[in-house]
């Protein structure tokens, strides 16, 4: 392995604690390696990358994820947060590591979504997501339409509606009464937040679907559209999300032989 890149978290790794054991483990395998602590120097590291580690939980690989999205350099995540749904190792487990450096480890290749935003029929923004693109408002009920290829799926008033990834359907998609959906599968989920009618459920589409989803009545309420927790982008009434399937993938590193199931009875509390 020509590189490795440590994405550094003062937030979470207050000491750098975590990060610095990384370290010793590269610098006894003599392994090069960079720590990058703003993603703005970035571009200086990738040349001759094999791996990359992130430090905290679901947001840090998420802000990896779409910086690497453009390369085939895998994601090794250390969970240092709460739930951390797509980090392989625990900060108890820092020491498995070594067998990712040593190339002893699988890739699971996750599908992302690109996300556009139509106004007056026009391009206005194009971003792209591991997890989901959000529709919605705070606390204040919109009007909205989603389609599936043109098709309507669904004609709501609510807080808004999720459109997710499977490997998003165990983030807000989930808290919102989503399905759980393996990580491994190929799909566009759509989900009502709060919705106003009592028969509103999920829908778990085909990954080749375009899902549209127009905003029809905001009734002079603030909308936004947000991608992947990000930052908030307003909307306005008549304007049109689509989300597809994208050709970028994020690639993680597995090491433990950990199963998604698992994974979730760990997470959301349940015991075997």
């Amino acid at each position: 392995m020509e590189r490795v890149i440590l994405f550094a978290n003062p937030q979470r790794d207050p000491s750098l604690r975590c990060c610095r054991e990384i370290q010793g483990i590269l610098e006894e395998l003599k392994i090069p390696y960079g720590v990058c602590m703003e993603l703005s120097g970035l571009s200086e590291l990738l040349p001759g990358a094999g791996m990359a580690v992130t430090f905290g939980g679901d947001g840090a690989i998420l802000r990896a994820a779409r910086a690497l999205a453009e390369t085939d350099v895998p994601i090794l995540g250390i969970n240092l947060g709460h739930k951390g749904f797509m980090a392989e190792l625990e900060v108890r487990e820092t020491a498995l590591a070594r067998d990712a450096f040593l190339g002893r480890y699988t890739v699971e290749e996750r599908m992302m979504a690109d996300v556009a935003l139509f106004r007056d029929g026009k391009p206005l923004i194009r971003d792209f997501a591991l997890n989901e693109a959000v529709v919605g408002s705070v606390a204040r009920v919109i009007g909205f339409a989603v389609y599936g290829d043109g098709r309507r799926i669904m004609n709501l008033t609510g807080d808004g509606v999720i459109v997710s990834t499977p490997t998003g359907s165990t983030a807000y998609s989930l808290s919102a009464g989503g399905p759980i959906v393996e990580p491994m599968a190929k799909s566009l989920i759509v989900t009502p937040v709060c919705p106003h009618v009592l028969s509103a459920r999920s829908y778990v589409l085909a990954p080749d679907r375009t899902v549209t989803v127009e905003l029809t009545e905001l009734r002079g309420r603030s909308a936004y559209l947000s991608v992947d927790g990000g930052e908030e982008l307003e909307l306005l009434e008549r304007d049109r999300v689509e989300v597809r399937r994208s050709a970028l993938t994020t690639r993680l590193a597995r090491v433990t032989g950990r199963s998604f199931y698992e994974k979730v009875n760990e997470k959301l509390g349940e015991r075997p």
